[in-house]
């Protein structure tokens, strides 16, 4: 088969099994630093191992590196599907692979070293940050570009959710990233106080909303339907998910710095943007679960598809507890507390960790000439050990949550507090240690994931798919 009449699979191969290769490592590093805070000593008093560098590595190789490449995959594949046409600029897809894998290898090295811009899920410093955008600069021209040369009369709505998220985290990189270097490995801030902490949170929840949220919901309107062999329920409900998603997103920011030195106004500007929010969240989840009217029975003997019907159950059960946080009167008591970091996990690991598994499992056979997956068992094996791992996980962190905000606030007869600070790290012991045991479920699946890839990449070989020929050719 020719290059020119078969779709490009080769750089959607290589991000595919990355993928696969960075969830085992990133969530590995989780489990590192669950186990850390039981058995502090698990540092080895050594700097580079201990839990403030290993934090940071672990969401930049959960976030970045295996839902980064998870999104170069799927974006690659489904732009050329719905298009019917090769991917633009081959060379600069294949840059954007080694130049991704580079900013990753560049973040294992110089995280653990200390060397860091301070920024949540924005630390890494200003030499990775040129790297960064010049990837993502190719990424938005390979996209964009095999749009234009589209044979199809209409952009299929995964496309517009694909393109909004490279388009917004590129100005969000941009703005954010703003900084004076000192040195090459060092740099501060071009914003200052509350500025700074303003612009880090327009950043830090859009990443959320455009990296985490928009890029995955591309996912989920594309292989949903496939695997389900089921239409879109509404094709109108997606375009008004789509636009009403992306407007709201932009102004939420402000609700992670309630009762901060945020002029009031702007933190309830945020919280009414989160509220409203919740309408376009639960149209798409709504949109997702229903495209399975008549297919139900589906997902009695599909396991990709409980990864991916499952995963948007974590969606709307997030995207209501965000909005629910971001209240004044709630994030008193949430504010600073476990419950922030169980609602993070039922996002990152329920809707976009499932979600990625179920579209890389839909990939992997069709990228390497493969009818399935070498094992379907092994797949509803991973299915349950995720998903038991997610609920241990979060329910761990919500009580401890909602524990450490009581106990924190609990006051006397004589207006002194009733406990000490150490009395509720204490209090919260416990539920760390189920913590750890919900990770190394969803750890134990990852890796029962790679093996069936590995099995299945073996017994198959490299394969790219034809373009259909236009109807009038």
């Amino acid at each position: 088969m020719d290059e020119k009449s078969s779709y490009n699979y080769r750089v959607v191969r290589q991000f595919a099994v990355m993928t696969v290769v960075w969830g085992v490592v990133g969530m590995l590093v989780g489990v590192i630093i669950a186990a850390q805070l039981i058995w502090p000593e698990l540092g080895f008093n050594t700097p580079w191992l201990g839990y403030g560098r290993l934090r940071p590595l672990h969401t930049n190789a959960v976030i970045f590196a295996f839902g980064g490449c998870a999104l170069f995959a799927t974006s690659y594949y489904v732009v050329q599907r719905t298009c019917h046409v090769r991917l633009f600029a081959p060379a600069l897809a294949e840059f954007t692979f080694w130049g991704w894998t580079a900013v990753i290898v560049l973040a294992a090295i110089t995280l653990p070293l200390g060397i860091t811009s301070g920024k949540e899920y924005a630390e890494l410093e200003w030499p990775i940050d040129i790297l960064i955008t010049l990837v993502w600069v190719s990424y938005a021209i390979v996209f964009f570009g095999t749009l234009a040369l589209r044979k199809t009369p209409h952009i299929y709505v995964a496309n517009w959710f694909f393109g909004a998220f490279i388009l917004t985290v590129a100005v969000l990189h941009l703005v954010n990233s703003a900084a004076v270097p000192v040195s090459f490995w060092k740099s501060y801030s071009a914003y200052s106080g509350v500025q700074d902490a303003m612009v880090q949170w327009w950043y830090g929840h859009n990443a959320v909303g455009f990296f985490l949220t928009a890029g995955f919901l591309g996912m989920m309107y594309y292989f949903i339907p496939k695997q389900a062999g089921r239409p879109v329920y509404s094709y109108r409900l997606s375009v008004v998910h789509f636009w009403a998603l992306i407007f709201t997103y932009m102004w939420a920011g402000p609700h992670h710095l309630h009762y901060t030195a945020l002029p009031d106004w702007t933190q309830s500007l945020g919280m009414i943007f989160s509220l409203i929010l919740l309408a376009p969240s639960w149209g798409g989840m709504i949109n997702g679960i229903m495209t399975l009217s008549g297919a139900w029975h589906k997902l009695r003997t599909d396991p990709i598809l409980k990864f991916l019907i499952v995963s948007l159950s974590f969606y709307g059960m997030s995207t209501f507890e965000g909005p629910m946080m971001s209240i004044k009167t709630v994030n008193a008591l949430s504010h600073y507390t476990d419950w922030t970091i169980g609602h993070v996990h039922s996002g990152a690991l329920g809707w976009v960790g499932l979600v990625s598994m179920g579209s890389i499992y839909y990939l992997i056979p069709r990228l390497f000439g493969r009818p399935e997956m070498h094992s379907i068992k092994l797949i509803t094996l991973h299915f349950w050990l995720a998903t038991v791992g997610i609920v241990l996980y979060i329910a761990a962190m919500w009580i401890a949550g909602v524990m450490q905000g009581l106990m924190w606030r609990a006051v006397g007869s004589d207006g002194t507090l009733t406990y000490t600070f150490v009395e509720g790290v204490k209090a919260t012991y416990p539920f760390y240690v189920i913590r750890l045991l919900g990770g190394i479920l969803y750890f134990a699946g990852m890796l029962v994931m790679a093996w069936n890839v590995f099995k299945t990449i073996a017994a198959g070989s490299p394969s790219d798919a034809r373009i259909p020929m236009p109807a009038h050719a």
